[in-house]
Protein backbone atom coordinates (compact mmCIF):
# COMPACT_ATOMS: atom_id res chain seq x y z
CA UNK A 1 0.00 0.00 0.00
CA UNK A 2 1.58 3.58 -1.03
CA UNK A 3 -0.23 6.56 -0.30
CA UNK A 4 1.21 10.50 -0.65
CA UNK A 5 0.20 12.72 1.93
CA UNK A 6 0.09 16.42 1.16
CA UNK A 7 -0.16 19.21 3.77
CA UNK A 8 0.61 22.79 3.24
CA UNK A 9 2.56 22.06 0.41
CA UNK A 10 4.71 19.65 1.69
CA UNK A 11 4.44 15.68 0.55
CA UNK A 12 5.44 12.76 2.29
CA UNK A 13 5.35 9.44 0.86
CA UNK A 14 4.05 6.41 2.94
CA UNK A 15 4.75 2.52 1.73
CA UNK A 16 3.67 -0.26 3.96
CA UNK A 17 3.20 -4.14 2.96
CA UNK A 18 0.61 -4.04 6.16
CA UNK A 19 -3.00 -5.03 5.39
CA UNK A 20 -4.71 -2.54 7.63
CA UNK A 21 -3.35 0.88 8.52
CA UNK A 22 -4.76 3.68 11.02
CA UNK A 23 -4.57 7.28 10.16
CA UNK A 24 -4.40 9.99 12.44
CA UNK A 25 -2.38 11.60 14.64
CA UNK A 26 0.01 10.04 17.15
CA UNK A 27 0.54 10.31 21.43
CA UNK A 28 1.96 8.17 23.66
CA UNK A 29 -1.20 6.47 24.45
CA UNK A 30 -2.06 5.35 20.83
CA UNK A 31 -0.30 3.99 18.05
CA UNK A 32 -0.84 4.92 14.49
CA UNK A 33 0.38 3.83 11.47
CA UNK A 34 0.33 6.78 9.07
CA UNK A 35 1.05 9.95 10.94
CA UNK A 36 -0.42 13.18 9.71
CA UNK A 37 1.34 15.68 11.96
CA UNK A 38 1.13 18.52 12.12
CA UNK A 39 -1.71 18.73 11.22
CA UNK A 40 -3.92 19.81 14.51
CA UNK A 41 -7.77 19.54 12.04
CA UNK A 42 -7.17 15.70 12.25
CA UNK A 43 -8.24 13.40 15.05
CA UNK A 44 -5.89 11.25 16.74
CA UNK A 45 -7.90 8.02 15.85
CA UNK A 46 -9.04 9.71 12.02
CA UNK A 47 -10.01 6.58 10.05
CA UNK A 48 -8.69 3.10 8.66
CA UNK A 49 -7.81 1.43 5.57
CA UNK A 50 -7.81 -2.26 5.20
CA UNK A 51 -8.18 -5.11 2.87
CA UNK A 52 -11.20 -7.66 3.54
CA UNK A 53 -11.62 -10.29 0.73
CA UNK A 54 -9.65 -8.92 -1.68
CA UNK A 55 -11.30 -5.49 -1.56
CA UNK A 56 -9.84 -2.32 0.28
CA UNK A 57 -11.54 -0.41 2.45
CA UNK A 58 -12.39 3.18 4.26
CA UNK A 59 -14.29 4.17 7.12
CA UNK A 60 -13.80 7.12 9.52
CA UNK A 61 -13.72 6.31 12.83
CA UNK A 62 -15.94 9.04 14.42
CA UNK A 63 -13.18 11.63 13.83
CA UNK A 64 -14.32 15.52 14.90
CA UNK A 65 -13.93 16.76 11.52
CA UNK A 66 -15.03 14.04 9.20
CA UNK A 67 -13.68 12.55 6.26
CA UNK A 68 -14.03 13.02 2.56
CA UNK A 69 -13.40 10.44 0.24
CA UNK A 70 -13.32 11.65 -3.58
CA UNK A 71 -15.54 15.16 -2.44
CA UNK A 72 -18.04 12.79 -0.47
CA UNK A 73 -18.30 12.92 3.30
CA UNK A 74 -18.28 9.32 4.57
CA UNK A 75 -18.17 9.87 8.44
CA UNK A 76 -20.88 7.90 9.97
CA UNK A 77 -21.55 6.28 7.00
CA UNK A 78 -20.01 2.84 7.74
CA UNK A 79 -17.02 1.22 5.34
CA UNK A 80 -16.77 3.08 1.67
CA UNK A 81 -14.38 0.74 -1.19
CA UNK A 82 -11.26 2.10 -1.70
CA UNK A 83 -9.64 2.33 -5.27
CA UNK A 84 -6.59 3.07 -6.41
CA UNK A 85 -6.24 7.10 -8.01
CA UNK A 86 -8.92 7.81 -4.69
CA UNK A 87 -8.09 11.37 -3.07
CA UNK A 88 -9.10 11.15 0.82
CA UNK A 89 -9.43 14.74 2.88
CA UNK A 90 -8.61 14.56 6.69
CA UNK A 91 -8.44 17.98 7.96
CA UNK A 92 -6.21 20.02 5.91
CA UNK A 93 -4.42 16.98 4.72
CA UNK A 94 -5.03 15.33 1.31
CA UNK A 95 -4.10 11.33 0.87
CA UNK A 96 -3.78 10.30 -2.97
CA UNK A 97 -3.68 6.21 -3.14
CA UNK A 98 -0.92 5.39 -5.46
CA UNK A 99 -0.98 1.24 -5.02
CA UNK A 100 -3.34 -0.78 -2.77
CA UNK A 101 -1.39 -4.29 -3.53
CA UNK A 102 -0.28 -5.98 -0.52
CA UNK A 103 3.20 -8.42 -0.71
CA UNK A 104 5.22 -9.88 1.64
CA UNK A 105 6.24 -7.83 4.90
CA UNK A 106 9.52 -6.06 4.69
CA UNK A 107 11.06 -5.38 7.95
CA UNK A 108 10.16 -2.11 9.64
CA UNK A 109 12.23 0.29 11.41
CA UNK A 110 13.27 -1.27 14.83
CA UNK A 111 14.56 -0.21 18.16
CA UNK A 112 17.08 -1.30 20.12
CA UNK A 113 16.35 -0.17 24.33
CA UNK A 114 19.65 -0.87 25.72
CA UNK A 115 21.40 -1.07 21.69
CA UNK A 116 23.58 -3.29 20.25
CA UNK A 117 27.61 -2.69 20.53
CA UNK A 118 29.04 -2.74 17.04
CA UNK A 119 31.70 -4.94 16.14
CA UNK A 120 35.37 -3.75 16.38
CA UNK A 121 36.97 -2.81 13.18
CA UNK A 122 38.96 -4.92 11.22
CA UNK A 123 42.95 -3.65 10.45
CA UNK A 124 43.05 -1.64 6.91
CA UNK A 125 39.20 -1.65 7.47
CA UNK A 126 39.21 1.98 5.92
CA UNK A 127 41.81 1.17 2.91
CA UNK A 128 39.36 -1.34 1.37
CA UNK A 129 36.62 1.88 0.64
CA UNK A 130 37.35 4.53 -0.91
CA UNK A 131 35.73 7.95 -0.52
CA UNK A 132 34.28 10.32 -3.47
CA UNK A 133 32.65 12.88 -1.75
CA UNK A 134 32.16 14.74 2.02
CA UNK A 135 30.83 17.48 3.36
CA UNK A 136 31.50 19.31 7.22
CA UNK A 137 28.96 18.19 9.97
CA UNK A 138 29.77 21.51 11.85
CA UNK A 139 28.40 24.39 8.95
CA UNK A 140 25.09 24.62 8.61
CA UNK A 141 24.43 22.59 5.38
CA UNK A 142 23.46 23.61 1.56
CA UNK A 143 21.56 21.82 -0.97
CA UNK A 144 22.19 22.84 -4.52
CA UNK A 145 18.68 23.35 -5.57
CA UNK A 146 18.97 24.45 -9.13
CA UNK A 147 20.69 21.17 -9.95
CA UNK A 148 17.98 19.10 -7.93
CA UNK A 149 15.56 17.05 -10.03
CA UNK A 150 12.24 16.36 -9.63
CA UNK A 151 12.38 13.11 -7.21
CA UNK A 152 15.48 15.40 -4.73
CA UNK A 153 13.15 18.87 -4.72
CA UNK A 154 10.42 16.21 -3.01
CA UNK A 155 12.84 15.00 -1.06
CA UNK A 156 14.02 18.59 0.04
CA UNK A 157 10.25 19.09 0.81
CA UNK A 158 10.26 16.80 3.45
CA UNK A 159 13.18 18.44 5.01
CA UNK A 160 10.54 21.32 6.17
CA UNK A 161 8.66 19.32 8.46
CA UNK A 162 11.74 17.35 10.43
CA UNK A 163 12.14 20.29 13.46
CA UNK A 164 8.68 20.23 14.20
CA UNK A 165 8.51 16.26 13.85
CA UNK A 166 11.33 15.59 15.81
CA UNK A 167 10.26 18.24 18.41
CA UNK A 168 6.86 16.63 18.70
CA UNK A 169 7.97 13.28 20.05
CA UNK A 170 8.42 13.10 24.28
CA UNK A 171 9.61 9.93 24.11
CA UNK A 172 13.54 9.00 23.19
CA UNK A 173 12.64 5.81 21.16
CA UNK A 174 9.77 7.24 19.07
CA UNK A 175 12.15 9.83 18.45
CA UNK A 176 14.56 7.77 17.00
CA UNK A 177 12.12 5.49 15.30
CA UNK A 178 10.88 8.79 13.40
CA UNK A 179 14.54 9.98 12.50
CA UNK A 180 15.23 6.63 11.11
CA UNK A 181 11.51 6.82 9.09
CA UNK A 182 12.21 10.10 7.57
CA UNK A 183 16.05 8.83 7.04
CA UNK A 184 14.42 5.98 4.63
CA UNK A 185 12.46 9.00 2.98
CA UNK A 186 14.99 11.11 2.35
CA UNK A 187 17.25 8.21 0.93
CA UNK A 188 14.75 6.11 -0.68
CA UNK A 189 17.53 4.54 -3.12
CA UNK A 190 19.42 2.97 -0.07
CA UNK A 191 18.47 -0.78 1.22
CA UNK A 192 19.80 -0.55 4.67
CA UNK A 193 19.24 2.40 6.96
CA UNK A 194 20.48 2.52 10.54
CA UNK A 195 21.40 5.09 13.52
CA UNK A 196 24.65 4.73 15.80
CA UNK A 197 25.11 6.61 18.80
CA UNK A 198 27.58 7.05 21.19
CA UNK A 199 27.54 5.62 25.05
CA UNK A 200 28.32 8.81 27.08
CA UNK A 201 31.05 7.38 29.22
CA UNK A 202 32.18 5.05 27.56
CA UNK A 203 32.86 5.97 24.22
CA UNK A 204 30.77 2.45 22.74
CA UNK A 205 28.85 3.20 19.82
CA UNK A 206 25.71 1.37 19.90
CA UNK A 207 23.19 0.70 17.21
CA UNK A 208 19.82 1.98 18.51
CA UNK A 209 17.30 2.14 15.51
CA UNK A 210 17.53 0.37 11.87
CA UNK A 211 15.58 -0.48 9.02
CA UNK A 212 16.29 -3.42 6.68
CA UNK A 213 14.78 -6.30 5.08
CA UNK A 214 17.66 -8.19 7.03
CA UNK A 215 20.56 -7.78 9.45
CA UNK A 216 21.68 -3.68 9.99
CA UNK A 217 24.98 -3.36 8.77
CA UNK A 218 27.11 -0.63 10.13
CA UNK A 219 30.91 -0.53 9.96
CA UNK A 220 32.48 0.72 13.23
CA UNK A 221 35.78 1.85 11.54
CA UNK A 222 33.64 4.29 9.24
CA UNK A 223 31.56 5.29 11.90
CA UNK A 224 34.23 6.59 13.83
CA UNK A 225 35.91 8.42 10.57
CA UNK A 226 32.74 10.22 10.45
CA UNK A 227 32.80 11.12 14.38
CA UNK A 228 36.23 12.06 14.51
CA UNK A 229 36.47 13.92 11.35
CA UNK A 230 33.27 15.40 11.78
CA UNK A 231 32.65 14.98 8.18
CA UNK A 232 29.77 13.12 5.97
CA UNK A 233 31.09 11.32 3.29
CA UNK A 234 30.08 8.75 0.43
CA UNK A 235 31.88 5.54 0.62
CA UNK A 236 32.02 2.76 -1.81
CA UNK A 237 34.12 -0.19 -1.65
CA UNK A 238 37.02 -0.75 -3.55
CA UNK A 239 37.02 -3.42 -6.73
CA UNK A 240 41.42 -3.97 -7.03
CA UNK A 241 42.15 -4.35 -3.38
CA UNK A 242 41.14 -7.05 -1.13
CA UNK A 243 38.43 -5.85 1.21
CA UNK A 244 37.93 -6.33 4.46
CA UNK A 245 36.45 -9.91 5.77
CA UNK A 246 33.84 -7.29 7.55
CA UNK A 247 33.25 -5.80 4.10
CA UNK A 248 32.39 -9.40 2.64
CA UNK A 249 30.81 -10.59 4.87
CA UNK A 250 28.01 -7.66 5.63
CA UNK A 251 27.59 -7.35 1.58
CA UNK A 252 29.07 -3.81 1.99
CA UNK A 253 29.24 -2.00 -1.81
CA UNK A 254 28.61 1.66 -1.50
CA UNK A 255 26.66 4.22 0.91
CA UNK A 256 26.90 7.53 3.38
CA UNK A 257 27.75 8.07 6.90
CA UNK A 258 26.96 11.45 8.54
CA UNK A 259 27.96 12.28 11.94
CA UNK A 260 25.09 13.68 14.38
CA UNK A 261 26.92 16.82 15.95
CA UNK A 262 25.54 19.05 18.18
CA UNK A 263 27.58 22.00 19.55
CA UNK A 264 30.41 20.75 18.55
CA UNK A 265 29.84 17.27 20.49
CA UNK A 266 29.59 14.04 17.71
CA UNK A 267 26.69 12.03 18.98
CA UNK A 268 26.39 9.29 16.93
CA UNK A 269 25.84 8.61 13.17
CA UNK A 270 23.15 8.32 10.74
CA UNK A 271 24.38 5.40 8.09
CA UNK A 272 22.80 4.47 4.78
CA UNK A 273 24.15 1.95 2.10
CA UNK A 274 23.08 -0.44 -0.58
CA UNK A 275 24.71 -3.93 -1.30
CA UNK A 276 24.25 -3.71 -4.51
CA UNK A 277 27.20 -2.47 -7.05
CA UNK A 278 23.93 -0.09 -9.14
CA UNK A 279 23.64 1.88 -6.28
CA UNK A 280 25.14 5.71 -6.86
CA UNK A 281 24.62 7.91 -3.78
CA UNK A 282 25.19 12.07 -4.91
CA UNK A 283 26.38 14.91 -3.80
CA UNK A 284 22.88 16.28 -3.13
CA UNK A 285 22.20 12.96 -1.70
CA UNK A 286 25.12 13.80 0.87
CA UNK A 287 23.40 16.75 1.91
CA UNK A 288 19.93 16.04 2.09
CA UNK A 289 20.97 13.52 4.87
CA UNK A 290 23.53 15.93 6.53
CA UNK A 291 20.27 17.94 6.83
CA UNK A 292 18.73 15.25 8.43
CA UNK A 293 21.46 14.48 10.71
CA UNK A 294 21.56 17.67 12.05
CA UNK A 295 17.81 18.34 12.83
CA UNK A 296 18.22 14.70 14.65
CA UNK A 297 21.44 15.75 16.65
CA UNK A 298 19.46 18.36 17.87
CA UNK A 299 16.97 16.41 18.90
CA UNK A 300 18.81 13.64 20.33
CA UNK A 301 20.14 16.42 22.18
CA UNK A 302 17.85 17.78 23.61
CA UNK A 303 15.87 14.29 24.93
CA UNK A 304 19.99 13.75 26.43
CA UNK A 305 19.57 17.07 28.31
CA UNK A 306 15.87 16.49 29.66
CA UNK A 307 16.90 12.95 30.71
CA UNK A 308 19.97 14.39 32.82
CA UNK A 309 17.52 17.34 34.49
CA UNK A 310 15.31 15.01 34.96
CA UNK A 311 18.17 12.90 36.82
CA UNK A 312 19.07 15.72 38.51
CA UNK A 313 15.80 16.65 39.92
CA UNK A 314 15.27 13.66 41.58
CA UNK A 315 18.69 13.46 42.74
CA UNK A 316 18.37 17.27 44.02
CA UNK A 317 14.72 15.84 45.45
CA UNK A 318 16.68 13.15 47.26
CA UNK A 319 19.06 15.10 48.76
CA UNK A 320 16.64 17.68 50.44
CA UNK A 321 14.98 15.26 52.07
CA UNK A 322 18.16 14.59 53.90
CA UNK A 323 20.46 17.19 53.68
CA UNK A 324 20.31 20.65 54.98
CA UNK A 325 19.88 23.22 52.05
CA UNK A 326 23.47 23.85 52.86
CA UNK A 327 24.54 20.66 52.84
CA UNK A 328 23.36 19.84 49.56
CA UNK A 329 24.86 22.92 47.85
CA UNK A 330 28.31 22.19 48.82
CA UNK A 331 27.87 18.46 47.71
CA UNK A 332 27.10 19.38 44.59
CA UNK A 333 29.68 22.02 44.57
CA UNK A 334 32.42 19.78 45.43
CA UNK A 335 31.31 16.76 44.62
CA UNK A 336 29.97 17.06 41.05
CA UNK A 337 27.84 14.22 40.32
CA UNK A 338 26.81 12.12 43.37
CA UNK A 339 27.97 8.73 43.14
CA UNK A 340 26.96 5.26 44.84
CA UNK A 341 29.39 4.09 47.04
CA UNK A 342 30.80 4.64 51.28
CA UNK A 343 33.58 5.08 53.36
CA UNK A 344 34.42 3.96 56.40
CA UNK A 345 34.68 6.91 59.83
CA UNK A 346 33.21 7.77 62.82
CA UNK A 347 30.18 9.73 62.92
CA UNK A 348 27.44 10.54 65.82
CA UNK A 349 23.96 8.98 65.81
CA UNK A 350 20.83 10.68 67.12
CA UNK A 351 17.53 8.36 67.50
CA UNK A 352 14.43 10.38 68.68
CA UNK A 353 11.11 8.53 69.55
CA UNK A 354 7.76 9.28 70.24
CA UNK A 355 6.87 7.28 73.62
CA UNK A 356 3.36 5.53 73.74
CA UNK A 357 2.81 6.89 70.43
CA UNK A 358 1.48 3.26 69.76
CA UNK A 359 -1.49 3.72 72.45
CA UNK A 360 -1.59 7.72 71.45
CA UNK A 361 -2.68 6.63 67.77
CA UNK A 362 -5.30 3.90 68.65
CA UNK A 363 -7.42 6.40 69.49
CA UNK A 364 -6.92 8.83 66.71
CA UNK A 365 -8.50 8.87 63.22
CA UNK A 366 -5.28 7.85 60.85
CA UNK A 367 -5.12 11.17 58.96
CA UNK A 368 -4.83 13.07 62.31
CA UNK A 369 -2.15 10.50 63.28
CA UNK A 370 -0.14 11.82 59.86
CA UNK A 371 -1.23 15.51 60.46
CA UNK A 372 0.48 15.39 64.08
CA UNK A 373 3.45 13.74 62.86
CA UNK A 374 4.16 16.27 59.68
CA UNK A 375 3.65 18.95 62.47
CA UNK A 376 6.32 17.48 64.90
CA UNK A 377 8.81 16.14 62.38
CA UNK A 378 8.34 19.57 60.55
CA UNK A 379 9.65 21.75 63.29
CA UNK A 380 12.55 18.71 64.74
CA UNK A 381 14.23 18.34 61.17
CA UNK A 382 15.24 21.73 60.85
CA UNK A 383 16.67 21.61 63.59
CA UNK A 384 18.70 18.67 62.90
CA UNK A 385 19.72 20.69 59.79
CA UNK A 386 20.54 24.18 61.05
CA UNK A 387 23.46 21.87 63.44
CA UNK A 388 24.83 20.70 60.32
CA UNK A 389 23.08 17.15 60.78
CA UNK A 390 21.62 14.65 58.09
CA UNK A 391 18.19 12.81 58.61
CA UNK A 392 19.14 9.02 57.29
CA UNK A 393 15.79 8.15 57.48
CA UNK A 394 11.92 8.23 59.16
CA UNK A 395 10.87 4.84 61.04
CA UNK A 396 7.14 5.65 62.31
CA UNK A 397 7.00 7.99 64.59
CA UNK A 398 11.22 7.76 64.84
CA UNK A 399 14.23 10.07 63.35
CA UNK A 400 17.63 8.88 63.03
CA UNK A 401 19.87 11.57 62.16
CA UNK A 402 23.71 11.56 61.71
CA UNK A 403 26.24 14.28 62.35
CA UNK A 404 29.56 14.47 61.06
CA UNK A 405 28.47 13.02 57.09
CA UNK A 406 28.86 12.63 54.25
CA UNK A 407 30.64 15.64 55.41
CA UNK A 408 33.55 16.01 58.14
CA UNK A 409 32.80 17.93 61.57
CA UNK A 410 34.92 18.12 63.81
CA UNK A 411 32.00 19.51 65.93
CA UNK A 412 29.65 16.57 65.14
CA UNK A 413 29.58 15.83 69.10
CA UNK A 414 28.50 18.74 70.04
CA UNK A 415 26.26 19.78 67.41
CA UNK A 416 24.33 16.36 68.23
CA UNK A 417 24.12 17.58 72.31
CA UNK A 418 22.70 20.83 71.38
CA UNK A 419 20.22 19.34 68.75
CA UNK A 420 18.99 16.89 70.83
CA UNK A 421 17.77 19.41 73.60
CA UNK A 422 16.68 22.02 70.90
CA UNK A 423 14.69 18.93 69.79
CA UNK A 424 13.10 18.61 73.26
CA UNK A 425 12.76 22.18 73.99
CA UNK A 426 10.34 22.42 70.43
CA UNK A 427 8.44 19.51 71.26
CA UNK A 428 7.49 21.42 74.99
CA UNK A 429 6.06 24.43 72.80
CA UNK A 430 4.42 22.90 70.60
CA UNK A 431 2.56 20.55 73.13
CA UNK A 432 1.72 23.65 74.76
CA UNK A 433 -0.16 25.11 71.55
CA UNK A 434 -1.80 21.72 70.57
CA UNK A 435 -3.02 22.00 73.89
CA UNK A 436 -4.58 25.20 73.48
CA UNK A 437 -6.49 23.97 70.23
CA UNK A 438 -7.95 20.76 72.18
CA UNK A 439 -5.40 18.45 70.48
CA UNK A 440 -3.36 15.15 71.16
CA UNK A 441 0.41 16.02 72.27
CA UNK A 442 3.00 13.39 72.40
CA UNK A 443 6.46 13.28 74.44
CA UNK A 444 10.03 12.19 72.80
CA UNK A 445 13.07 10.61 74.41
CA UNK A 446 16.29 11.22 72.30
CA UNK A 447 19.01 8.55 72.69
CA UNK A 448 23.09 9.70 71.16
CA UNK A 449 25.75 7.65 70.58
CA UNK A 450 29.13 7.55 68.87
CA UNK A 451 31.19 5.28 66.59
CA UNK A 452 32.39 4.10 63.46
CA UNK A 453 29.99 2.94 61.03
CA UNK A 454 30.12 3.03 57.21
CA UNK A 455 28.55 5.70 55.25
CA UNK A 456 27.16 6.55 51.90
CA UNK A 457 25.00 6.22 48.69
CA UNK A 458 23.22 3.31 48.36
CA UNK A 459 20.12 2.41 45.90
CA UNK A 460 20.13 3.23 41.77
CA UNK A 461 21.49 6.10 39.83
CA UNK A 462 17.80 7.38 39.82
CA UNK A 463 17.16 6.92 43.29
CA UNK A 464 20.37 7.03 45.60
CA UNK A 465 19.81 7.42 49.53
CA UNK A 466 22.02 8.70 51.82
CA UNK A 467 22.29 5.87 54.74
CA UNK A 468 24.38 4.65 58.07
CA UNK A 469 25.94 0.90 58.76
CA UNK A 470 26.97 -0.04 61.84
CA UNK A 471 26.70 -1.27 65.23
CA UNK A 472 27.07 2.41 66.08
CA UNK A 473 23.32 2.72 65.01
CA UNK A 474 22.40 -0.19 67.00
CA UNK A 475 23.66 1.32 69.98
CA UNK A 476 21.89 4.49 69.68
CA UNK A 477 18.69 2.54 69.19
CA UNK A 478 19.50 1.53 72.93
CA UNK A 479 19.79 5.22 74.38
CA UNK A 480 16.77 6.58 72.83
CA UNK A 481 14.65 3.24 73.88
CA UNK A 482 15.75 4.07 77.76
CA UNK A 483 15.21 7.75 77.62
CA UNK A 484 12.13 8.79 79.18
CA UNK A 485 9.75 11.81 78.08
CA UNK A 486 11.50 14.49 77.35
CA UNK A 487 15.29 13.11 78.26
CA UNK A 488 18.16 13.16 76.12
CA UNK A 489 20.60 10.44 77.11
CA UNK A 490 23.84 10.20 75.73
CA UNK A 491 26.50 7.00 75.71
CA UNK A 492 30.22 7.39 77.95
CA UNK A 493 31.79 7.55 74.24
CA UNK A 494 29.49 10.98 73.69
CA UNK A 495 29.80 12.21 77.45
CA UNK A 496 33.88 11.98 76.98
CA UNK A 497 34.19 14.36 74.00
CA UNK A 498 31.17 16.86 75.64
CA UNK A 499 31.31 16.44 79.17
CA UNK A 500 33.37 20.71 79.17
CA UNK A 501 29.94 21.64 77.00
CA UNK A 502 27.22 19.69 79.95
CA UNK A 503 25.62 19.62 82.75
CA UNK A 504 24.99 15.78 83.12
CA UNK A 505 24.27 13.10 85.15
CA UNK A 506 24.93 9.17 85.22
CA UNK A 507 22.58 6.66 85.04
CA UNK A 508 22.17 2.94 84.09
CA UNK A 509 18.91 1.93 81.13
CA UNK A 510 18.14 -1.54 81.13
CA UNK A 511 18.37 -3.46 77.80
CA UNK A 512 16.21 -6.47 77.13
CA UNK A 513 19.76 -8.89 75.82
CA UNK A 514 22.50 -6.45 76.70
CA UNK A 515 22.06 -5.77 80.37
CA UNK A 516 22.29 -2.56 82.03
CA UNK A 517 23.80 0.50 79.92
CA UNK A 518 25.75 3.16 81.58
CA UNK A 519 24.79 6.35 80.12
CA UNK A 520 24.09 9.92 81.06
CA UNK A 521 21.28 12.25 81.23
CA UNK A 522 21.84 15.90 79.82
CA UNK A 523 20.47 18.20 82.03
CA UNK A 524 21.47 21.49 79.90
CA UNK A 525 24.31 23.08 78.54
CA UNK A 526 27.19 24.86 80.40
CA UNK A 527 27.09 28.44 80.86
CA UNK A 528 30.40 29.74 78.52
Amino acid sequence: MRIVSSYRGTERVFETPKSEVLFGRPDDKQHIDLDLSPDLKVSRRHGRIWEENGQFWIEDLNSSRGTLLSAVEIKGQGKRELKVGDVIQAGQTTLCVETLETRAPTTQTSYLETGTSLAAGEPHEEEAVAISQHVDATVAPSVPVEKATGGAKRRLKLLYELPLQFASKTRFDTLLLTIVDRLVEVIPQAARWALVLREPGTDALLLKAFHSAGQPSVSETLARRALTTRKGFIWKRRTEDAPSRSIVREQMESGMYVPLVWQEEALGVLCADHPGKEAAFTEIDLRLMLVVAQYAAMAVASHQMQEKLRRESIAMGNLKRQFSPKIVEHLLAHRGRLRLGGERSEVTILCSDVRGFTNLARDMEPDDVVEMLNQYFGALVPIVFAHRGTVDKYVGDSILAVFGSPEPDPQQHEQAVCAGLAMQAVVVELNTHRKARGLPTCEMGIGIHCGEVVHGFIGTTDRMEFTVIGDAVNRAARYCSGANAREVIISPEMHERVWKQIEAEHVCIPTKHEGDFSAYRVKCLRCV
